[in-house]
Order: structure tokens, then sequence, then C-alpha cells
């Protein structure tokens, strides 16, 4: 009679170790550190899980995935470059040469852009323009 007790109560005690730890700690170590952003909906759901079978480990759950930040999805990239450095790329008639902004993106963020595809929007404006909207110019 104890021996099956003992086997019971060590399933249950290695699943509720199994819940406590987060989803999103597991699968997505990278996002440890996050403070904030979008909530990944596929942690949510799988952390939700967790509430289905173990009321508390499943909050358990969550708040190591909130508290380590695994659960926000990963924040867009961005990559700044120095104004002086695209000042290279206009010419003296005031337009912007696509070959050499290509070149300079290239050595400075280490991609190349496609700067020629045809579905390239490009918005041409003028310093009154942006008076009009309250911007002060400046690149």
């Amino acid at each position: 009679m104890r021996t099956p007790s003992r086997i019971i109560g060590g399933v249950v005690l290695a699943a509720l170790l199994a819940q406590m730890t987060g989803c999103g700690a597991i699968f997505y170590p990278e996002r440890r550190g996050q403070i904030d952003g979008r909530i990944d909906p596929g942690i949510a759901v799988l952390d939700a899980v967790g509430l289905l079978f173990y009321i508390i480990p499943g909050l358990i759950a969550y708040g190591v995935d909130f508290t380590t930040g695994a659960i926000y999805l990963p924040h867009g990239k961005t990559a700044q470059i120095d104004p002086v450095i695209l000042h290279q790329a206009v010419g003296v008639d005031g337009k912007v040469d696509n070959a050499k902004l290509q070149a300079i993106m290239q050595t400075e963020l280490g991609q190349s852009l496609p700067l020629n595809d045809p579905r390239l929007i490009q918005h041409r404006g003028s310093v009154q323009q942006l008076a009009a909207y309250g911007l002060v110019p400046a690149a």
C-alpha cells in the first residue's frame, strides 16, 4: 500500500516541478531581461494550460515569465547611422544617390537593403512642408 502512494506522490511532485518554470523562459531564453513589450500569445496560452491542470503552478509559470520578461515578443531592432556619413550620399543638387546610400548602409549596418526595388515608396517634400507641420528639418 505504501509503494503506490509513493509512486503517485513522485509523479505529482514531478508534474509540479515541471510546471514551476515558465514556458517562455524554457523556449525563449534569449528573451529574458525584457521589461515590456507585446505579449507573445503562444507563450501566454502555454502558461494558461498550466492553469488548467494545476492552479498554483500555472500562476507561478505566469509569474516567472513576466518577471524574467520571457513572455514578451522581442523588440524590433533599430540601427542608426551618423548624419555626417549620410550627407555623403546627397548630391549637390539635393538628390539622394541610391547606390551611395546602399554602400553606406552596407558598411555601417552590415546589411544590404534593396533600394532599387520597384516596391520602394519614396516621399518627396520640402522644408516648407515640414514647417507647416511644425517640424524642424534634421538629418
